[in-house]
């Protein structure tokens, strides 16, 4: 196989690129992890200084004044992990289906699922609300989960069903002839081949559910609230926005899903290139 050479030049260029886009990515999170550790007066002071004494005031802060914060991010954890294994589900069966019993009906079907997608939340959202009020599920876990998964399964369906059309069929016959039932063939063959688009699926929900804002607040109102609606009531706080406290809540809630795309990204990375390309 040939191997790609590349002058100086252009080692030089890709090289300053990458440092651009690591800057670009880093920078913010840097930002405000390092803020959330200054003293009021020293965070927006220019230029910027990077040597500070750090304090830890603001995390205190937001354990004594913000008590309800805590209760939001075990809301949002409760809603993202059900959010993720309902949408899990029914992605890996609904990509199935899409993959191995192909029709007209399921190619209009399939087209109808991503032009749902494309429209934007407020769209579905302002009918829905009567129709929740009316099942009494307002303000619970159960309608957030619901409507997280529904909103990601149409494309995740896709992604899974890209991962089914890469197993020869052929595979099928043979568990088959083996004498091994469908469910059998899905859950214990299929399940373990496509399960890196699983994991790659399941990592676009949890952070969608993690960090979604407009249903959690037309939605809910106390039991249910999410970390995202405290965060905006600290920016809206009556004696006005302590940024030390309110950089400290962005730091802890972005800690679980940096941590989640780290531990996860070999097979994020691979689940999505597998899915793309054909063998």
């Amino acid at each position: 196989m040939m191997q790609t050479t590349f002058s100086p030049l252009e080692r030089i260029a890709r090289g300053l690129f990458l440092a651009f886009m690591l800057v670009w990515s880093i920078g913010p999170i840097l930002f405000i992890v390092m803020s959330s550790f200054k003293r009021q007066v020293d965070i927006f002071t220019y230029p910027p200084k990077l040597a500070f004494t750090p304090t830890v005031d603001n995390y205190f802060k937001l354990v004594s004044q913000w008590q309800g914060f805590f209760n939001a991010m075990g809301n949002s954890l409760i809603v993202a992990l059900g959010a993720t294994v309902l949408a899990g589900a029914v992605s890996f069966l609904g990509g199935y289906a899409y993959s191995r019993y192909r029709s007209r009906l399921t190619s209009w079907m399939a087209v109808y699922m991503i032009a749902v997608r494309v429209l934007p939340p407020i769209v579905v959202t302002l009918p829905l609300f009567p129709v929740v009020d009316r099942l009494g599920l307002s303000d619970t876990h159960i309608v957030l989960i619901l409507l997280y998964a529904t909103f990601w399964v149409s494309l995740n369906t896709m992604i899974m069903k890209n991962f089914f059309d890469q197993i020869p069929y052929e595979l099928d016959e043979a568990a088959y002839v083996d004498g091994a039932s469908e469910w059998q063939l899905v859950s214990r063959i299929l399940a373990r081949l496509t399960l890196q688009g699983m994991a790659a699926g399941s990592i676009f929900v949890f952070v969608y559910a993690w960090n979604e804002y407009l249903f959690a607040l037309i939605f809910t109102t106390n039991n249910a609230k999410t970390a995202p609606l405290i965060l905006s009531e600290l920016m809206g706080a009556v004696d006005g926005t302590e940024w030390g406290v309110l950089f400290a809540g962005v730091t802890l809630q972005l800690m679980p899903v940096v941590l989640l795309v780290t531990l996860a990204r070999r097979y994020l990375i691979a689940g999505l290139t597998a899915g793309a390309v054909k063998g």
